[in-house]
């Protein structure tokens, strides 16, 4: 009997194991993640850097003194979190400077407007301009009016909020239409989703060669429905307008970078930041001091619990987005071929609310075109991650990623991110006096940083990027794509 039993037992104590399955992204970093999230609630570091940022330096435009303060702040902030590699990259920036502005109703009755002149105006000439408004509600509207009616006159473009893609249009294009046909200036009504008599600015189109420069603002949207009111009734209307915009030399700014060297393959690098420029008004907070913190204070406490993961993992804060985007396109300028190396671009620069996932999106190089195979592959991987931020309410994966200051390298291939957040009220903020620091949620900052120091340290420690390169740079580089 013992001869029977013995040989299926030789037989298997010798059969060869069956291989474990791969562990899922979910499994393999599971600890990982809730080490980063626990580190990140625990913590008030975020909301005091952005304290230091806000309150202690305030709005931050391209060329002013200010910016070159918080670069300088940012600096030694990542140095003083032990990040490597810290160093500011120069960047010539559009210098645009707003000077004293005033406007006025001066008939029917005489009323102070709130205003704010649009980055890229020039001035009124010495004493202003005073001169009988015309409103329009949109551009098939104004084509429409006789040349006559609109002649000598100031063009109002009282063009209700519908989104900001959609309305922010007007605030691009309206000067150089209005002064194609005879305009003498351009008010917008202010492209925001709510106000308290609260103008938004934000930078026009560059000029029209071909038609005469004329001085652009907005005024609040209170303002503008009164106008229209007041012209639909029948009443004329003329306002007085005064500005000393004015455009200065172009002046020396810097991006500022730190990075987490990477353990095993330091040359492929997970680039996330935000843009430390900011409108002159207000100072910054959700536009982008919020996504600048959120994305320093990821790598910051990624080394402070120890960890180093496999790839680079760069923080970038960009400098000149809102009226220029020259940090974005000379970072990915300054990378020559190592660009086919930046796995991954995660852009934070939707505020500080609820966060609620991330988007993803693949360009064809050289294009703006979504290419959609490997975007739809880099979500479908990336779904594997979202487990990991369920319990932050961030697991929302979705298309379409990207950003301002992502999209030269994305335009070279690179993988795009963009941080997701509720964006509630964001637009009720934006570009305006409002945007300080009271209206940042702590609890909420704390979320976003977690999040953000989630995904960056999972694409960068993954065995596989979510995404190898494009075909065309997979070959010229030498580098294989992403096993598929």
């Amino acid at each position: 009997m013992l001869s029977v039993w013995v040989i299926p037992l030789v037989v298997l104590a010798t059969a060869p194991a069956k291989p474990a399955a791969p562990a899922t992204l979910e499994a393999r970093y599971r600890d990982d993640a809730a080490r980063i999230i626990g580190a990140a609630l625990a913590s008030d570091h975020a909301y005091r850097r952005l304290s230091q940022l806000c309150d202690g330096i305030g709005n931050r435009l391209s060329g002013s003194k200010s910016l070159e303060r918080a670069t300088a702040w940012a600096a030694g902030a990542m140095k003083e979190d032990g990040l490597d590699g810290v160093r500011l990259q120069p960047v010539t920036v559009p210098v645009w400077v707003r000077g004293a502005e005033r406007a006025e109703m001066i008939e029917p009755r005489r009323y102070p407007l709130a205003m704010l002149g649009l980055g890229r105006s020039i001035g009124t000439p010495k004493g202003g301009i005073t001169a009988e408004v015309i409103a329009t509600g949109s551009f098939e509207e104004f084509a429409k009016v006789p040349d006559d009616s609109i002649r000598g006159k100031i063009v109002l473009w009282d063009v209700p909020y519908t989104g900001y893609g959609q309305t922010v249009r007007y605030r691009g294009r309206g000067a150089n239409d209005a002064a194609k046909r005879g305009a003498v200036a351009s008010l917008v009504r202010s492209v925001g989703s709510a106000s308290l008599h609260t103008p938004h600015t934000g930078a026009m189109s560059a000029y029209n060669d071909t038609v005469p420069r004329i001085p652009a603002a907005a005024i609040t949207i209170e303002d503008s429905k009164m106008i229209r009111r007041l012209l639909d009734s029948g009443s004329r209307v003329r306002v007085h307008l005064e500005m000393s915009a004015d455009t200065l030399p172009w002046a020396l700014s810097h991006n500022v970078i730190g990075e987490i060297r990477g353990r095993e393959r330091p040359d492929e690098v997970v680039v996330l930041g935000g843009h430390l420029d900011s409108w002159d008004v207000g100072s910054g907070a959700h536009d982008d001091g919020g996504g600048c913190v959120i994305s320093m204070e990821a790598l910051r406490l990624i080394r402070q619990l120890g960890l180093r993961p496999r790839r680079t993992l760069r923080c970038v804060l960009w400098t000149n987005e809102e009226n220029g985007a020259r940090g974005g396109s000379v970072y990915a300028d300054s990378l020559g071929r190592a660009v086919e190396h930046h796995v991954a671009a995660i852009e934070s620069d939707g505020g500080v609310e609820r966060v609620t996932g991330f988007s993803f999106r693949a360009l064809f190089p050289g294009t703006g075109i979504t290419d959609t195979v490997r975007t739809a592959l880099a979500l479908s991987r990336a779904k594997g991650i979202a487990p990991l931020l369920a319990g932050l309410g961030a697991d929302r994966f979705v298309l379409n990623g990207g950003g301002t200051d992502i999209e030269p390298i994305m335009r070279k291939g690179v993988l795009g991110i963009g941080h997701e957040t509720a964006m509630e009220h964001y637009f009720d903020w934006h570009h305006t006096n409002a945007d300080m620091l009271d209206k940042v949620d702590p609890v909420e900052l704390r979320k976003n940083v977690a999040a953000m120091a989630v995904l960056a340290w999972v694409l960068a420690d993954m065995p596989e990027p979510l995404v190898g390169p494009p075909p065309t740079q997979a070959g010229a580089s030498g580098t294989p794509a992403a096993k598929q």
